[in-house]
């Protein structure tokens, strides 16, 4: 697949060919360009123009591509509009299920109609956060919708359910794959997902800030992960990684 996110924006080369997407209305619905999603439905000012263009976290794309399978279920936490949630639903296929969660309201309206425009029948939406605690949370929607968090100073009031909660109650399915990327809460929602944890789903983790990145990698290993960048190095000096049950990596 092609990098257009790679091209610089500091060079004139780059914003010239930059350019042309700043014609396309925000409310234009594109097809995506490439890969695993080529020819989906997407409205194109609902996130940056990489998810359209189809080259969006490339590396991350390209390791879900990998180790996603068709039949598993599959968590996206922090799902903001939808990329992922598209991209898991692809490559799961019609017999595999995603459980999407996001609790911002207006990225849960674009979630929702992109998982109705591509006619995504395996997709279940939650529309709330996970963490260590049930009950309601106060939530920052931030500057941009894609760094909204759970902040006791948060304007907003959302839903917010332990994983392990979910899965009692049966709202959920045992995940054989969970992505997470929550703006610096990734350690509490790991803290309320050990149950889920213990059948070792392959984890992709966003971290934010030195601090959370270390707990988390703690909480994997101490809990049979092996945890790696995601081009194999080790977790340090990351803010990607993922982690897979210790027991399966090849040495």
């Amino acid at each position: 697949m092609i990098n257009f996110s790679s091209i610089s924006n500091s060079k004139l080369a780059g914003r010239a060919m930059r350019l042309p997407l700043q014609l396309i209305p925000d409310s234009a619905v594109v097809r995506i360009l490439q890969g695993p999603l080529r020819g989906k439905r997407w409205i194109a000012g609902s996130s940056n123009h990489g998810c359209w263009l189809g080259s969006y976290e490339l590396s991350k794309q390209k390791r879900v591509i990998e180790l996603v399978r068709p039949d598993m279920v599959c968590w996206d936490i922090g799902a903001n509009v939808g990329y992922y949630t598209l991209l898991f639903g692809e490559l799961a296929g019609p017999k595999g299920t995603v459980f999407t969660f996001e609790p911002l309201p207006g990225n849960v309206d674009l979630l929702r109609r992109h998982i109705q425009m591509n006619e995504c029948g395996n997709v279940k939406v939650l529309a709330g956060a996970l963490s260590d605690f049930d009950g309601d949370a106060r939530f920052d929607p931030g500057q941009d919708a894609s760094v909204g968090r759970i902040a006791r100073e948060g304007s907003l009031k959302v839903a917010c359910w332990r994983a392990d909660t979910l899965l009692a109650t049966g709202e959920v399915e045992a995940p054989d794959v969970i992505k997470i990327d929550v703006e610096g809460a990734e350690a509490d929602v790991l803290r309320g997902a050990r149950h889920a944890m213990e059948r070792h789903p392959v984890i992709f983790l966003a971290t934010h800030g030195e601090r959370v990145h270390r707990e988390c990698v703690e909480l994997l290993m101490a809990s049979g992960y092996e945890v790696r960048a995601l081009d194999g190095g080790p977790p340090e000096g990351t803010d990607e990684v993922v982690a897979v049950a210790a027991n399966e990596v090849e040495t």
